[in-house]
């Protein structure tokens, strides 16, 4: 007897990404576009770049997380949400339950930093802490959801997440398109890869020979091997690098999807490189971005591509930094 066939992925759409536009307006910031002579001569490109440091909770993980929590059926919202998440969604997610009324509560590992945990649960929400290298955080959250009927939240393995996410990638096309700009290259910051597939739907329905490239921490290239492999790899190690807001083990099964489709390439940058974009953000750009924020510029400021002469798009994905380290990597 032939084994039953894989249920299909439910993938979401560029429909999808521009109903959680209509859904997250008024409520998330429509950030700046921002460019930069400075930058602009430094690699010889014209370079645009997406502000999610300035979003609510600091990150663009708002979107994606409102756009999921307000669409929970009012029956649903009693047991409230369930997420996990080293510090990011995690905020996104407390938040946005706060202002739909629905209580929330976040797994969390004991090392994200102090900053991103105190303000989740100054977000309302109740934070549980668990081993990121011995514990599987996926796990505690599922069995938390159960035992409360509550609805689970991932942090990038969900359509209306992505296309939560997508809504970033969808101003900026409106934006250039204003300015009168064609974007050539786009280079997104990768962990589990909802960002990175939102917003290749959102780049790719507007500009399709646009050639967009992920960007993951030296040692965390699950999504780049992936790629290569056509197939999920897994990362050998959950901890390890300054990038925190990048630690997955592997890429989502609905963002694989997309993002082999949408992307498939993409290059590394080390923890020094990410640390030196960090402070050339902070004195040539005036701008406070946190490590795994700030990696697509960490790779362009090391030359991993050659964008000499190109239209550029990067995400400057959050802003939320330890002081302690912040101080180190800009003093470096």
């Amino acid at each position: 007897m032939n084994a039953p066939s894989p249920e299909p992925i439910a993938l979401p759409t560029i429909a999808d990404v521009e109903a959680a536009a209509v859904r997250i307006k008024g409520v998330a910031i429509r950030t700046p576009l921002l460019n930069f002579p400075v930058l602009d001569e430094r690699l010889g490109a014209r370079v645009y770049l997406k502000a999610e440091t300035l979003q609510r909770t600091g990150s663009f993980k708002f979107r994606g997380a409102y756009n999921k929590i307000s669409s929970i059926p009012p029956d649903r919202k009693k047991g409230g949400v369930v997420a996990y998440s080293s510090g990011n969604h995690a905020q996104g997610v407390a938040h946005a339950a706060t202002l739909c009324g629905v209580p929330a509560v976040i797994v969390m590992p004991s090392d994200a930093p102090k900053a991103k945990r105190e303000r989740t649960k100054a977000f309302g929400a109740e934070v549980v802490l668990y081993d990121r290298d011995r514990e599987d955080r996926a796990a505690i959250a599922r069995k938390l959801a159960d035992e409360r009927g509550a609805v689970l939240v991932p942090p990038f393995d969900d359509p209306l997440i992505i296309a939560g996410q997508g809504t970033a990638g969808r101003e900026i096309c409106e934006d250039l398109s204003a300015l009168g700009v064609k974007p050539d290259v786009a280079v997104i910051g990768a962990s589990g890869g909802g960002l990175m597939a939102g917003i290749s739907l959102a780049l790719k329905a507007r500009v399709p020979d646009i050639s967009i490239h992920a960007v993951e921490p030296e040692g965390f290239d699950d999504t780049i091997r992936s790629f290569k492999s056509g197939q999920r790899e897994r990362n050998e190690r959950m901890s390890g690098t300054i990038c925190d807001a990048l630690m997955t083990d592997r890429p989502g099964v609905v963002t694989f999807e997309i993002n082999k489709r949408l992307v498939g390439q993409g290059v590394v940058a080390s923890d020094a490189e990410v640390g030196r974009a960090v402070a050339f953000a902070f004195r040539e750009l005036k701008l406070v971005v946190e490590p795994g924020g700030v990696i697509g510029l960490a790779a362009l400021l090391a030359g991993k591509l050659d964008v000499k002469g190109k239209v550029v798009v990067g995400v400057l994905s959050g802003g939320n930094v330890d002081a302690e380290m912040f101080d180190k990597l800009i003093a470096a």
